[in-house]
């Protein structure tokens, strides 16, 4: 257990002071963290492993990068309130909208880049407004609680769904892809999201933590989808919700051959066993017509304190 001692000896250097009022209000790499200080990024590291020690910085790695954000915890967010009271050096945070500037256009630079590739794929289906609506109005007013968006891509079902959300969470296994993420979040001042890279068959999150699950035109690049909806359950929260968007069966083989489609489409009944096998109660699907169908699957947790009453 820390000591309040820790952590007041933790906060003394005026670096790591620094480096705690910065985590704070973004989510930052080491080396952005050294850009920002205009300090090396080894002594950078190493004040971060302090602040690590005491509970009030968390990290974790990508690819090659380290990030760095303010730890969750009660006492990690007593500390906070303080740090907040106080604005960190106007320097500091001039440099730090200047990293935000640059991870938005980076996000516009990949978007630029890749647009006519994803033009291509999604003039075969339904508009992205259209199922965007369809799930909004399917997941309906009930708070979305601790949202997890897999293989969340640029991010775009957070930009959509995390107003509704307590806190939202990103995984994908793209580094690329998370970069671009982040630079729309920010831009979007969605702050209670966080993009993690991570892989759909093994996700980070312990069981039953999750209160809201989305995998939004994943499945299709999946070699076992069955694992994937397993691993989605497996993280959802009593009474908590998996929803699925994807295509209905077709056959267009290009997609599999130029963009990188493992799958052509899922019947309703074979995602209905998934589901079913994966200890979730599917609701009936709904499907978006169009020269690719999409249809919308939306499956329940048991609530388990329910059933032990009953």
């Amino acid at each position: 257990m820390l000591s309040l001692i820790d952590i007041l000896r933790a906060l003394a250097d005026p670096t790591r002071l620094r480096i705690a009022r910065l985590a704070r209000r973004m989510e930052l790499t080491v080396g952005e963290l050294a850009s920002v200080l205009e300090q090396s990024q080894p002594r950078v590291s190493r004040h971060v492993r302090i602040l690590g020690e005491a509970g009030l910085v968390e990290r974790h790695k990508e690819g090659s990068w380290v990030f760095v954000r303010f730890a969750g915890g009660e006492l990690a967010a007593h500390v906070g309130a303080l740090l907040d009271a106080a604005e960190p050096p106007e320097d500091d945070i001039g440099r730090l909208e200047a990293v935000r500037g640059e991870r938005v256009e980076e996000a516009e630079r990949y978007f630029a880049d890749h647009a006519e590739n994803w033009d291509r794929v999604r003039a075969l289906h339904v508009a992205d407004s259209e199922v965007e609506a369809a799930i909004t109005k399917t997941l309906g007013s009930r708070p979305l609680g601790t949202l997890l968006d897999i293989g969340t891509g640029t991010g775009r079902m957070l930009e959509v769904l995390a107003p509704g959300a307590s806190h939202a969470i990103g995984i994908d296994r793209s580094a690329e892809m998370l970069r671009a993420a982040r630079g729309k979040l920010e831009a979007a001042g969605l702050t209670q999201c966080q993009v993690r890279q991570g892989d759909m068959f093994a996700l980070p999150q312990a069981d039953a933590s999750v209160d809201t699950v989305v995998l939004h035109h994943v499945l299709h690049f999946a070699d076992r989808p069955h694992a994937a909806v397993a691993e989605a359950a497996r993280v959802l929260s009593p009474g908590g919700r998996l929803l699925i968007a994807d295509f209905a069966p077709h056959d267009r083989e290009e997609l599999r051959r130029n963009h990188a489609h493992v799958r052509l489409g899922f019947a309703d009944e074979q995602m209905k066993s998934w589901l079913e096998k994966a200890g979730l109660r599917p609701h009936a699907p709904q499907h978006l017509e169009g020269p690719l169908t999409v249809t919308i699957w939306l499956a329940e947790s048991p609530d388990r304190t329910v059933g032990a009453a009953a």
